[in-house]
């Protein structure tokens, strides 16, 4: 199989400009992004499917292709792929929307209550799940950790190993 240098070339600009756009903060230069690496990798999976031949349909042949036939499933591939992109795009373009209609602005700010908890430490007294130990004014991990709740609760049933 021999692949065209020009779509291999195309495909991977195509890439390196898609991911490049998604690393950026903008909300429309994120969509572009993703658009752009989803048209590379259509443009990857026509090049995997082969050369040119005649349609995929049984009985059918060209002069040009004889009876060499292309390949059809990396033509069912890319069309199924270029529907989702289409409706993820018209998805992603529907929050752009809503993210303008209410803030005015296409940056995603980052988020300080997502920082200060990835700065909590990884204790077990300082995981969310265990808010009874935390201060009920300041809201963050006491010094007590665990201790909460009466001591009955913390010590093995006696006489359950006897039956």
């Amino acid at each position: 199989m021999t692949a065209n240098l020009f779509l291999l070339i195309a495909s991977g600009v195509l890439i390196s400009c898609g991911v490049y756009l998604m690393l950026d903060r903008a909300m429309t230069r994120m969509i572009m992004g993703i658009l752009l690496l989803g048209n590379g990798v259509n443009l990857i999976m026509l090049q995997a499917g082969g050369q040119a031949g005649s349609p995929p349909i049984i009985g059918r042949t060209t002069e040009r292709y004889g009876e060499k036939m292309a390949d059809p499933l990396a033509q069912a591939m890319i069309l199924t792929a270029i529907v989702i992109s289409m409706a993820m795009s018209a998805f992603l373009l529907a929050l752009a929307y809503r993210q303008f209609r209410y803030r005015v602005d296409d940056l995603i700010e980052r988020d300080e209550e997502d920082r200060a908890i990835a700065a909590r430490p990884s204790t077990a007294s300082a995981q969310p799940d265990h808010d009874a130990s935390d201060d009920p004014h300041t809201g963050r991990a006491s010094a007590s950790g665990d201790n909460f709740g009466p001591r009955s609760f913390e010590q093995p049933v006696e006489g359950a190993d006897e039956k």
